[in-house]
């Protein structure tokens, strides 16, 4: 592995950033209580840089972090959280559409569901709002470890009838899948 050495927080801020358009960046986003804040902890083998919480919808902004001085990971708020207002989710969609349309190194989006849970109908509503902006998209299933290997590929297939495309899966906990993912956002760059 050439990347994810060191990872720095840099900021937060509600939207597309001018400031970060030096570096390739990739998009992280995910309903809440998902793991994207534990997948770059699990990256980059830190166990606080992204921090996390039991009260899903904490992120509201979009927090940057520079990876080895070489590319950005931009983790977005999550979605689908209940307890946010109409308004509260408009502006997500908004703030998706300001990234996609204007952070001009955006390499990839990286869209993250719960493996155990399968996609949700709003993990498909943004799905298929990606596929509008011809982005392209690596899909992470986080959470492998909570089912029992034998019932993985029963699990895999059920998703991929919803989610015809690639997809990682991978563990915060236990780090399985992560090389493969680090391979394919170094193959990027």
């Amino acid at each position: 592995m050439t990347y994810f050495k060191q990872g720095t927080y840099i900021k937060s801020y509600p939207g597309y950033d001018e400031t970060l358009d030096d570096h390739p960046s990739f998009f992280m986003l995910g309903r809440s209580n998902v793991g994207k804040s534990s997948l770059i902890n699990a990256m980059l083998n830190r166990k606080q840089l992204a921090r996390t919480s039991s009260n899903p919808g904490k992120t509201i902004a979009i927090n940057s972090y520079i990876v080895d001085d070489a590319f950005y990971l931009l983790d977005a708020p999550g979605y689908g959280y209940a307890k946010r207002s109409k308004t509260d989710r408009e502006a997500f969609y908004e703030m998706l559409n300001e990234i996609l349309m204007q952070q001009k190194h955006l390499k990839k989006v990286i869209m993250i569901i719960d493996f155990k849970v399968g996609p949700t109908k709003d993990d498909l509503d943004v799905f298929h709002q990606l596929a509008r902006y011809e982005k392209e998209v690596i899909v992470v299933a986080t959470k492998i470890d909570k089912i029992p290997k034998t019932k993985r590929p029963a699990q895999l297939k059920t998703i991929l009838k919803v989610m015809p495309t690639n997809i990682y899966m991978v563990s915060n906990e236990t780090k399985e899948g992560l090389e493969a993912l680090k391979v394919v956002i170094e193959n990027s760059l």
